[in-house]
């Protein structure tokens, strides 16, 4: 098949810090290739991929400080994905849904991820406006607040395991927060279960500039105790080291998340999870083998022993059950091929229909020359 992948230009592909969206549509095109797929992505041109790369900003957008206003390079995007629509079966986007009217007479060949929330209600018009753009899904939870939208499946998130390794036996003694600073992500609950319970904890978190009073006034006051370590944002090799040597990773969110990549990313480490029963939580992990799920504070210091007992071998197995990369690309090219196949049967319909009413007319105007 002839794919194009539509990432967002906020982040190179993959990111070089934090990105998760960014970072799916990395691993997913990369399957693609492997699979023997024909995969154009359309990303800023600091992404690196064994795709056919077509660069639409030079550098990703938050990377540049020269940059005011994001609407502007995805308007000429957008202008360049739809003059080469026509060189592909499908077009892939990641990017909500800032393409739909541009792409609107082709829906019979675009998918859009929904990767962020959707419990916003200004979301809630644009979905019945377009109802004929077909939507994926990375949860069940994430469609609840759109439950009419036009879903054609849910697709969960997938990582290569090689990035991320099995450590049976961390040296760490610690508790690992991993994300970004700001009050939806729980850092300042993650602070007071980690100091409950005596155990030290370490937080690597990006903090965005709408997030930074929150930070200089809520969290950093809190790292002056001690038991406490802020290490910032990491990449990717960084992130394998501090999740693997973590022993739990501490996800209290308060926020309907829509997927939740880092539960993931710590599972493929091998390190088990705690988290608040929020947004998709409850469909990623499973309470009392790869994490325990709560619905507190209290409930998760009550609990926190019983994560730290979860068995890390059993955690990395659940991992490359469900959430390895190969079974999410494979998700994708069923669901491709499901689209192409209704396109094709509807054409073959239409043709069918064209014909009948062509013969059908010839049946008329042999009956009126014979009269």
């Amino acid at each position: 098949m002839r794919i194009a992948q539509i990432a967002p230009l906020m982040e190179s592909v993959p990111p070089k810090l934090y990105g998760g969206t960014e970072r799916i549509v990395s691993y997913l095109t990369e399957e693609l290739v492997k699979l023997g797929h024909d995969v154009t992505l359309f990303a800023s041109g600091d992404s690196v991929t064994s795709a056919k790369l077509v660069s639409c900003v030079p550098t990703a957008l938050r990377l540049d400080p020269k940059v005011c206003d994001v609407i502007p390079y995805y308007m000429l995007m957008l202008d360049r994905v739809r003059r080469q629509s026509h060189q592909f079966d499908i077009l892939h986007f990641h990017m909500d849904y800032l393409h739909f009217p541009l792409f609107r007479d082709i829906s019979s060949r675009v998918l859009t991820t929904l990767h962020g929330r959707q419990d916003l209600p200004d979301n809630k018009p644009i979905y019945v406006g377009f109802d004929e753009m077909r939507l994926i899904s990375i949860s069940d939870s994430q469609r609840i607040p759109i439950a009419k939208a036009n879903f054609a499946a849910t697709i969960y998130h997938g990582l290569p395991g090689r990035d991320l390794n099995l450590t049976l036996h961390p040296r760490g003694g610690y508790l690992a927060f991993l994300g970004r600073i700001t009050p939806e992500k729980g850092p300042e609950i993650a602070i007071q279960i980690a100091k409950s319970a005596g155990i030290p904890l370490k937080m690597a978190a990006k903090i965005d500039q709408v997030d930074e009073q929150y930070f200089r006034e809520r969290i950093a006051p809190l790292l002056d105790q001690p038991g406490v370590e802020f290490v910032g944002e990491i990449n990717e090799h960084q992130k394998a080291e501090f999740l693997g040597q973590a022993s739990g990773l501490l996800f209290p969110i308060d926020w309907p998340e829509p997927f939740g990549l880092v539960m993931i990313e710590a599972m493929a480490c091998g390190t088990p999870v705690l988290a608040f029963n929020r947004g998709s939580v409850s469909e990623i992990l499973q309470d009392g083998k790869t994490g325990i799920v709560v619905q507190s504070k209290e409930e998760a210091i009550k609990r926190l022993p019983h994560l730290l007992a979860l068995d890390r071998g059993k955690v990395r197995h659940e991992f490359e059950r469900r959430f390895s990369a190969q079974r999410m690309a494979g998700d994708h090219v069923r669901l491709y091929q499901e689209l192409l196949k209704g396109k094709r049967e509807c054409l073959l319909q239409n043709a069918f229909q064209s014909d009948a009413l062509g013969n059908a007319q010839q049946a008329n105007d042999f009956t009126s020359a014979i009269q």
